[in-house]
């Protein structure tokens, strides 16, 4: 299994350019809460103002006391008015949080509905490039950053620039030499958290990155356990797992290592300024230049600053988190499905009844040599049979068939009409499609069944069931058709799987049904009844099915024959086997076997 499962780095170097394009993701979502992100900004400005009223308090009192103007009665005022600016920042604090951090939420949970609705957009080209587990760690861990961003990050952001102009400004109105004494050591500050930003947005987009191969793994591992037992391969599987997880371990520690970085020289700048304001602040106290009540007022309001200086480091920390994720995020949203095209395609009123393709070539993106070439062949109402070893293209044309990947320009034509006019969503509805390796969800057997139409009431699962010989297997079940069968359908056998999958497949009555190599698993008791629906449903469709066993194309009209990518024989049974090789080889192969199983059996 492979280790490497990470989104390729951000390779924008300009980080304001990054975080302008990721702005523009935001945009529409700040647009539809801006309600809630005003609401939450004016509680804030609500609190900071509470916030820094209480030292003009501080100020008026000790000022009073000095001049021999605060009696009893004077204090007591004092003490009411601050413990009613005290009550006014818990209730505005209240507020801004539920705003502000119901904002991050709710934004959160739009980002994850937009980014599920594009990977519903995106076709088997780029599920075949990304993995699973990069995926699901996108749609977790880089959108918990994204949240802490927009929540807290935004909240602090905004929380420091205001409390600063604020407190800079009454600091400058008691003093403004002083005020520049006390901010003399910020140059210093900002110049060194531009650099550590810089070089932690690198090192956590390493984070991520990792993270997400070590979700692969797990996924991976776990879907594979049946896998992994009979080889013994446990201990490996742990050291390979345990080995990502030291990686991951290492790069958060460098993470670590720049945070923890920040957070101390920010405070140590901040306690750098307050030592500046004790010795020169104290001396304009005694000399008479500002009042005691100014220097306790000033030295309360520093200690409003040193919050904004320290919160410098921490909201660095976190829009560089969220600007990294969301680049990530914005990666994904930026890939577009291969078959977009410049507008709706064409949607016929009537249902597929010709399938033809003409010199039909295909080569797998990525790739260099062709996997189909020259293909010409006909599908109409009835069965249809693909023959060939494997590697020679049958499951390949069976997705071309479904437009699983597109196809060559006037190679493909849907009842004379060229395939890539036609609306791709019409044309899917009307394909039906039983992989060889059926894939079914942990749910319900009737849920699973009725995937495809999902309105189907119960009669009309339990009779496609029956057609498929599958009713009487399920009915064994402890809860019957409402039995959940697990993640891929680990509680059935692989012959249950197919003709559960068979079954969704015969469910949707359309017009076209691909059937690749479906039957492999089916034992043969089974096989006769499955093929006589199959043989009832191609009365009024198109079935299409690839297959190594020719007992299960014995109706078919026609069977194609396939070597190296190439068609080597299209006719009836009798056509192929007195003018095709591989037919030829084929059947007597199978009909020996046949025959000697027979004998054993007699």
């Amino acid at each position: 299994m492979k280790e490497n499962h990470s989104i390729k780095p951000s390779t924008n170097p300009e980080l304001s350019g990054q975080i302008a394009h990721s702005f523009a993701l935001l945009r529409p979502h700040f647009v539809k809460y801006r309600l809630w992100v005003a609401g939450g900004i004016l509680a804030l400005i609500g609190v900071d103002l509470c916030q820094l009223l209480i030292p003009r308090v501080i100020k008026s009192s000790i000022d009073g006391i000095e001049r021999g103007a605060g009696g009893q009665s004077a204090l007591f005022q004092w003490g009411v008015v601050i413990v009613v600016l005290a009550f006014g920042v818990a209730v505005f604090r209240y507020f801004w949080r539920n705003l502000i951090l119901g904002f991050s939420r709710f934004m959160e949970r739009d980002l994850r509905d937009q980014l599920f609705s594009h990977l519903m957009t995106l076709d088997r080209p780029f599920f075949q490039r990304r993995s699973t587990g990069e995926l699901m760690a996108l749609a977790t861990n880089d959108l918990a950053s994204v949240q802490l961003a927009l929540g807290m990050g935004l909240i602090s952001l905004v929380d420091a620039v205001i409390m600063t102009a604020a407190v800079l400004s009454f600091m400058a109105y008691i003093n403004p030499e002083l005020t520049l004494i006390a901010l003399s050591p910020l140059p210093f500050l900002a110049a060194l958290t531009k650099i550590l930003s810089t070089r932690l947005h690198k090192r956590f987009s390493t984070v991520q990155e990792t993270f997400s191969g070590i979700t692969e793994m797990a996924r991976s591992t776990i879907n594979a356990m049946r896998l992994v037992k009979i080889y013994t391969r446990e201990k490996d599987q742990t050291e390979r797992f345990d080995r990502l997880g030291r990686t991951y371990i290492k790069h958060a520690m460098m993470v670590a290592t720049i945070q923890g970085l920040l957070f101390p020289i920010s405070g140590l700048v901040a306690n750098i300024s307050l030592l500046l304001v004790v010795i020169v602040g104290g001396r304009m106290a005694i000399n008479g230049t500002i009042t005691i009540g100014d220097f306790v007022a000033f030295i309360s309001y520093l200690f409003m600053l040193v919050w904004p200086m320290m919160a410098i480091g921490w909201v660095a920390n976190l829009f560089q988190r969220g600007v990294t994720s969301l680049a990530r995020i914005q990666e994904i949203l930026d890939e577009r499905p291969s078959f977009e095209v410049g507008g709706p395609g064409l949607v016929p009123t009537v249902s597929v009844s010709l399938i033809e393709l003409r010199s039909l070539d295909f080569v797998y993106p990525g790739q260099a040599s062709a996997v189909l070439q020259g293909i010409n062949l006909d599908f109409s109402s009835g069965l249809f049979g693909l023959l060939g070893p494997t590697g020679s293209g049958k499951s390949t044309l069976c997705h071309l068939l479904a437009r699983l990947y597109p196809v060559p320009a006037g190679s493909v034509f849907v009842n004379g009409q060229d395939v890539n006019q036609l609306d791709l969503a019409w044309y899917r509805q009307s394909v039906a499609y039983a992989p060889q390796e059926p894939f079914l969800f942990s749910d319900t057997i009737a849920a699973n069944i009725s995937f495809g139409r999902p309105e189907a009431t119960a009669d009309d699962i339990q009779s496609v069931a029956r057609a498929v010989g599958i009713d009487d297997e399920i009915r064994q079940f402890t809860q019957g058709y409402a039995s959940r069968i697990g993640e891929k359908g680990v509680k059935l056998s692989g012959g249950q799987r197919q003709r559960i999958s068979l079954a969704r497949a015969l469910l949707t009555k359309a017009p076209v049904l691909i059937i690749d190599d479906g039957l492999s698993a089916i034992d043969a008791g089974t096989e006769q009844q499955v093929l006589a629906a199959i043989m009832e449903y191609a009365r009024s469709a198109i079935v299409i099915m690839a297959s190594h066993r020719l007992a299960q194309l014995a109706g078919a009209k026609e069977v194609a024959v396939l070597e190296g990518g190439m068609i080597t024989g299209v006719g009836s049974h009798h056509h192929l086997l007195a003018q095709n090789v591989y037919y030829q080889t084929i059947y007597h192969k199978q009909a020996g076997c046949s025959a000697k199983g027979k004998s054993h059996g007699a």
